[in-house]
């Protein structure tokens, strides 16, 4: 995806390769866009902006950039402002942001740096020097997403563990609140797991919470959803922006995606491969309620579904 609001053929796409750092340049001048795009091109997944606006957007609807280049000087909403509104989203907050601006003096680099930037670069750029910097600051948010990896995910399934859950969920919450927005919950228990280890061990057990673990990842296709290990057999979704309509419908989903992997379970009453059991739960956060009212909720319309026969998905009222 390029958001610009010139000539696509002016700045040539590239080809999705993921194993390269993804960078988003902002700036309403095409011409400096031009300029960091051709330094940048052959060792990085470009994306560009022309205004604050489109760079919000962008970062909101697409996977994360890696690192931001954003200019301060811009119609509308300035570069102060994007950093800002970036760092005051949990799932945005953590995207470094370097400067780019032909205001090079100390009070105007103070201020991009107490919005929370974290370099500061005179135009017109020095080459090497932004080479230089734009690297230092990616090598150390691949430090940082490594340190964060080995605390918030888990080590089985490789989705984010309980204590990740519960700081997305803190952060969703206060998030959506501010918004005026609903927040979703599905909990979702692997039906009769418990027989599923007897029978065929608890290797083959953990291989089946990764292959579910994966498919839960696959199917949350926002960068604000957060899917997580709850514990044991027992995981939560989380969908920010989300009303109950489609919570019910993505839950339905995934337990469809569940069934089509048609993982035998001889052993359960239920059906004769593995299924889900989803509850879901939908608040708009305000003054009164608060998280565990959601967690409680989506608790309580899984332990219904439970209690109906399993292999189903029942929302709470």
């Amino acid at each position: 995806m390029m958001p610009t609001d010139f000539p696509p053929a002016a700045l040539p796409a590239l080809l999705p390769l993921s194993e390269r750092p993804r960078l988003l340049i902002v700036d309403d001048q095409p011409i400096n866009i031009q300029a960091l795009h051709q330094l940048f091109q052959a060792d990085h997944e470009v994306f560009m902006a022309t205004s604050g606006e489109q760079a919000l957007a962008f970062c909101r609807d697409n996977p994360l950039p890696d690192l931001i280049l954003l200019d301060v000087v811009m119609p509308g909403m300035d570069g102060i402002e994007v950093c800002r509104r970036l760092k005051a989203d949990a799932a945005l907050a953590d995207i470094p942001i370097i400067f780019v601006t032909a205001r090079s003096e100390p009070a105007e680099e103070t201020r991009a740096l107490e919005a929370g930037g974290v370099d500061f670069i005179a135009k017109p750029v020095n080459p090497a020097v932004v080479r230089a910097r734009v690297r230092t600051h990616l090598t150390l948010k691949a430090q940082s997403d490594l340190l964060r990896s080995l605390v918030f995910v888990d080590g089985l399934t490789g989705v984010a563990n309980r204590r990740r859950f519960d700081e997305a969920l803190r952060d969703e919450w206060q998030h959506c609140r501010r918004a005026g927005t609903a927040l979703t919950l599905l909990m979702i228990d692997i039906d009769h797991f418990k027989r599923y280890n007897d029978r065929y061990g608890h290797l083959v057990g953990d291989a089946c919470l990764k292959r579910i673990a994966a498919v839960l990842q696959a199917g949350l296709r926002r960068a604000c959803d957060v899917v997580a290990r709850y514990g044991g057999e027992e995981f939560a979704c989380l969908l920010p922006e989300c009303d109950q309509p489609a919570g019910r419908a993505k839950a339905g989903e995934l337990c469809a995606a569940v069934a089509a992997l048609d993982i035998p379970h001889a052993d359960s009453p239920t059906a004769q491969r593995v299924t889900l059991s989803v509850g879901v739960a939908t608040l708009r956060p305000n003054g009164v309620n608060d998280p565990t009212a959601l967690v409680a909720a989506a608790d309580a319309a899984l332990y219904e579904a439970k209690r109906a026969g399993r292999n189903r998905v029942v929302a709470s009222d």
